[in-house]
């Protein structure tokens, strides 16, 4: 039986873990004790208490496995994913961090690695619809939509987050990087917001948000836009705290400390951001792609839509960004998916029959892209 290694046991790291137990040798790594505890005495799969951030630790650890799972912070993520790719270890990554993981191709094609990034939702399974819509009609125009959001809304934020207040902050800030007419350009994080209606949650909030990453490089494409989506009313909140200031992370002096404003709002928002116990909450997300089909004009779209599941006390961002990723590792073990070097999602989905896999995969998790074609 082949042998995984989990890099992260958050809540998306957990989901990832229980999902492969079933099908491999699965050995989770953190630094949180108690949570491994609780993950091992439930689960038929190992347990490490490790410090991650540290490149060593993991150069100790990934050598006896078949294939690594990346699940750290995104500020963790770059080094992570350089130091398995100079142990010559295969790996799914979904930390989504700011760097270039192109800067590490040209390494992993030396360890003869591939190095599938950014498997998760948006970026990840969008990536790969249109990855695998690319190898059958000529596309001029992407648009996604996406957004993770508490089923109950609370004043005043009206949004809740499955990790770090400040990964979330980061998408208010970076500046988001759009294709119009064939040429990238940046508009502010936030900016050119609409109101769209999807069913069955009625009416949202989208804005702009850097989230084409590795399209911006691996497509040819007209026009794309990546839009997170919100409850409305939250975009106008987050403009006010960012222009006020409280997003900085240029220290300030307060009583004669350095203080820094992004750690301490984050510090507040913490425990206003943090989901419940089983709280329910969902994932939206509707991608929508049109151009030519044997020379004929053609629009295919997919939504999604997904709940907490109560039955395995399993969050819906967990399930859709970690059931993706899990679906990757099957392909990889199972020998379906082997180029080398960095590979985003896209390329998975350009790989005959692997679309199709993923796809199923994740229907048999109960998690169901819905296609319309126009």
């Amino acid at each position: 039986m082949e042998k995984v290694l989990v890099l992260g046991a958050g809540m998306v790291g957990r989901a990832m873990a229980i999902d492969l137990c079933t099908s491999y040798e699965v050995t989770a790594a953190d630094i949180n004790g108690p949570v491994l505890q609780h993950l091992a005495k439930e689960h038929p799969l190992k347990t490490i208490k490790a410090d991650l951030s540290k490149a060593d630790v993991i150069a100790q650890l990934a050598p006896e496995y078949d294939l690594v799972v990346g699940a750290v912070p995104g500020h963790m993520g770059f080094n992570m994913l350089k130091t398995v790719i100079e142990g010559g270890k295969n790996i799914v990554d979904i930390s989504f961090f700011p760097e270039d993981p192109f800067a590490l191709d040209e390494l992993a094609r030396q360890k003869k690695v591939t190095a599938v990034v950014d498997c998760g939702v948006a970026p990840g399974m969008s990536n790969l619809l249109l990855g695998y819509h690319s190898t059958h009609m000529q596309i001029s125009d992407f648009t996604c939509l996406v957004g993770g959001l508490p089923r109950r809304r609370t004043w005043p934020f009206e949004y809740k987050a499955p990790f770090s207040p400040i990964d979330v902050v980061e998408e208010y800030l970076r500046p988001a990087r759009l294709v119009e007419n064939g040429v990238i350009v940046t508009r502010p994080a936030l900016s050119e917001p609409e109101l769209v209606d999807l069913e069955p949650v009625g009416t949202l909030e989208a804005f702009n948000t850097d989230g084409l990453r590795s399209l911006l490089r691996t497509m040819n494409i007209r026009n794309m836009k990546e839009k997170t989506m919100r409850y409305p009313g939250h975009i106008e909140i987050m403009r006010i705290f960012r222009e006020t200031g409280f997003f900085s992370s240029e220290p300030v002096l307060i009583n004669g400390a350095m203080v820094t404003p992004l750690e301490v709002t984050a510090k507040l928002l913490l425990p206003k951001w943090h989901l419940k116990e089983d709280e329910e909450e969902f994932t939206i997300m509707r991608i929508a792609m049109s151009g030519l089909e044997n020379g004929r004009p053609r629009t295919i779209a997919y939504s999604l839509f997904d709940t907490y599941h109560a039955a395995t006390h399993t969050s819906s961002m967990a399930r859709t960004t970690g059931y993706t990723a899990t679906a990757a590792v099957h392909l990889l073990l199972d020998g379906d998916f082997k180029r080398r070097g960095i590979c985003p999602p896209e390329y998975i989905g350009a790989e005959p029959g692997c679309a199709e896999k993923m796809l199923a995969y994740l229907k048999a998790r109960e998690i169901h892209y819905l296609k319309t074609t126009d």
